[in-house]
């Protein structure tokens, strides 16, 4: 069992559990297969599990390990957003609702993808590998994010909060409107799904 499963602050965990998607973030593993950095690269990819019939054998020297997450939400939460690549139809779907969203800073379709993952590694990760959130009340909040409460993450979705585990949601509970909380999903990705991105949420949050 490796410890390529992330969680919704991005840290690497082990779990039997199986992922829904594959992530990207450079070569991060030795030749023992564990995880030694959080990072190499800013361009944090989502996915897909099977792309074109090409198969990988996990965590080889010399290519970039692999990474799993339970659902989409989870992966967004991480600082992750979708491969060019294997996602193409999402990927550009997300440009352009992250564009929606963040207007602030003036970009167009034109403007190179890697400007917007400079943007989203600010929201992401301090300069000293820590998970960086924010806090904001439950109402101004879109469904998809993921807030921390304690040690433990809650996905918000239709009014409710849903305790996030490895395997899925187990339990949920009301969302208060009110409440400030402390939010996981980079800010910016929060105003993408605000303005119309959809993440894929695992079917354990339909309890």
């Amino acid at each position: 069992m490796l410890q390529n499963r992330v969680s919704p602050n991005g840290s690497f965990i082990k779990t039997k559990a199986r992922g829904s998607w594959l992530g990207n973030r450079g070569i991060i593993h030795n030749e023992n297969k564990e995880i030694v950095k959080t990072y190499t690269i800013k361009a944090w990819i989502i996915c897909m599990l099977e792309f074109r019939g090409r198969h990988r054998e996990i965590m080889q020297p010399g290519h970039w390990t692999e990474l799993f997450f339970l659902d989409e939400a989870t992966a967004f939460s991480a600082g992750h957003r979708p491969c060019f690549q294997c996602r193409y139809k999402d990927h550009i779907r997300f440009k352009e609702y992250w564009l929606k969203g963040n207007p602030r800073y003036g970009f167009d379709m034109k403007t190179s993808v890697k400007t917007i993952d400079e943007i989203i590694h600010t929201e992401r990760i301090d300069r000293y590998g820590k998970k960086v959130s924010y806090t904001e009340q439950i109402k101004n909040l879109p469904d998809g994010i993921i807030i921390s409460k304690g040690d433990e993450c809650y996905l918000l979705s239709k009014g409710k909060l849903y305790h996030w585990t490895p395997s899925g949601y187990d339990r949920c509970e009301d969302a208060v409107p009110e409440l400030v909380v402390e939010v996981l999903t980079p800010r910016s990705v929060a105003n993408t799904f605000m303005a119309g991105y959809d993440p894929q949420i695992d079917k354990s949050a339909e309890i």
